[in-house]
């Protein structure tokens, strides 16, 4: 009987997974590799995001109070990746055909980009703890499978995204290479 359920279970995952090998190969062959997300998409995606957040955090009354800077500071940082990807698609439409910037040109581009996102997470981060310290265990479980959640093949979730300041998958010019 044991030798039966074994091998009940093993032909459930195969069949199960070829299932979603299946899926996988319609989806690429359908939608395309990579989708690339204009602004208005990055907006849904980060309000989508941010009130999945705040659902799943199932917060008391005295907490929604503490609600609001948070969902701001959040915002604030979405704004940030935004631009700066509407900003990166301006450039791309336009085709330019000027030299790149010299490399210690970048440096100080990328320092203040950084210096932008660091300032934005620092902000995010004052408004959290007030909020944070309230939560309870099942809350904290919660807010760590939340901040999780999605993660891509590149191994990047919610919180290394926010941590990064990268809300649309994008790599960013935070990442371009001197």
């Amino acid at each position: 009987m044991r030798k039966l359920a074994i091998a009940g279970v093993a032909a459930l995952a195969i069949a199960g997974t070829t299932a979603v090998y299946a899926q996988h190969d319609w989806f690429r062959e359908h939608m395309g590799h990579h989708v690339r997300m204009n602004a208005e998409d990055r907006a849904a995606m980060a309000d989508a995001r941010i009130a999945a957040l705040h659902a799943g955090l199932k917060l008391t009354a005295d907490q929604e109070k503490l609600w609001p800077p948070v969902e701001s500071a959040v915002r604030d940082l979405v704004k940030i990746r935004i631009d700066r990807a509407k900003a990166r698609e301006a450039a791309e439409a336009s085709n330019d055909d000027q030299a790149r910037p010299d490399p210690v040109t970048r440096l100080r581009n990328r320092a203040d980009r950084m210096a932008a996102t660091a300032a934005a997470l620092k902000k995010i981060a004052d408004a959290a703890d007030p909020l944070y310290k309230t939560l309870d265990d099942g809350q904290k479980r919660r807010l760590a499978m939340l901040v999780h959640h999605g993660r891509h093949h590149d191994g990047e979730g919610w919180r290394e995204r926010f941590e990064h300041g990268r809300f649309d998958g994008d790599r960013g010019p935070d990442s371009e290479r001197l």
